[in-house]
């Protein structure tokens, strides 16, 4: 009985930075100031995707969805993290750090599979335009953006589910900012391996699969671009795909760093998280969505004559 009762763990306490307090200062001002310009940046993407009725395109539909995703993921973990950093709470539910790692994996998840339905919009826009219209159609790209959603929602509530019914065995102390799955099952004191085996599978079906996708996709992109005699007419097919491009080395390069080797070697009771991987998990979590917006926006005629057309200024020409 008492070991039944020792596996019950209430709230779970995030470390984060609580080893450096002036760091933590430091942090959230910066936190601060790029949680709000992700919130404008991406709020204005989605408004512009909205009102404007020439961006009302496969692309841009996508885009608006990679904006409100990258709201929803920031918006699950950042404000409770700012709040650690201030006040010193660093204590969440049990049911709370269930909620936050539901939806940081899902947006995660959903992300990879969207950056990888923009490859293909992008491949079949440049490779195949006079079909394009039709394969494209609003239909389509809706029932692909809603299955990249629905897809982000289930792994992420098989991968909390069973990471949640783990005992903890009285160990609640997570050396991270956020509920992040990886560092809550280092507490775990039980065996692991379905944890293990289905974040394997998670990672092909989430990471690998539409990396291929992407690679593929660009691929036949660059030989199509390489065929086109006019020298503007690769400049402006390449340049509508340079944005996603950006945007998909500096996802990966994070994201696959924090999860495609799940750290099954680590002994559960080990505590420590090297700092370099708690910056990382920051860069993939904050930096990469604040910077979407602005990728998109410096590198889009269309997104910059859309704002300013918003804002009663005369559109880029």
């Amino acid at each position: 009985m008492d070991k039944i009762n020792q596996t019950f763990v209430s709230e779970f306490l995030l470390l984060g930075l609580s080893g450096y307090p002036k760091t933590e200062i430091i942090y959230f001002a910066l936190i601060l100031v790029m949680y709000l310009v992700i919130l404008i940046g991406n709020g204005v993407l989605i408004i512009v995707s909205i009102f404007d009725s020439r961006l009302h395109t496969p692309m841009y539909f996508f885009l608006g969805n990679l904006s409100f995703l990258d709201i929803c993921y920031t918006s699950s973990s950042v404000p409770s993290t700012l709040v650690s950093l201030i006040s010193k709470k660093r204590n969440i539910s049990f049911s709370g750090c269930a909620v936050q790692m539901f939806f940081g994996f899902a947006m995660g998840s959903t992300e990879c599979l969207l950056l990888g339905m923009m490859a293909f919009d992008r491949y079949m826009a440049i490779c195949n335009p006079l079909r394009y219209p039709i394969i494209m159609s609003k239909v389509v790209y809706v029932l692909m953006s809603s299955v990249s959603w629905l897809s982000g929602g289930i792994n992420s509530m098989v991968q909390t589910s069973l990471a949640m019914q783990l005992p903890f065995c009285g160990n609640n102390i997570i050396n991270h900012f956020t509920c992040e799955i990886l560092a809550v099952l280092k507490l775990a004191c039980a065996d692991i391996s379905l944890n293990i085996i289905t974040m394997v599978i998670s990672n092909m079906a989430f990471l690998v699969l539409p990396l291929l996708v992407i690679f593929f996709s660009y691929m036949f992109i660059l030989y199509t671009i390489l065929r086109i005699n006019s020298a503007t007419g690769r400049h402006k097919a390449f340049s509508t795909c340079s944005a996603h491009l950006t945007v998909v080395i500096i996802f990966y390069g994070t994201i696959f760093f924090m999860y495609a080797k799940p750290k099954s070697q680590e002994r559960p009771g080990e505590d420590k998280l090297q700092t370099s991987d708690k910056l990382i998990s920051l860069f993939y979590g904050v930096v990469t969505p604040m910077l979407n917006p602005i990728i998109y926006s410096l590198r889009n005629k269309d997104v910059k004559a859309a704002v300013k057309y918003l804002l009663n200024q005369k559109p880029i020409q």
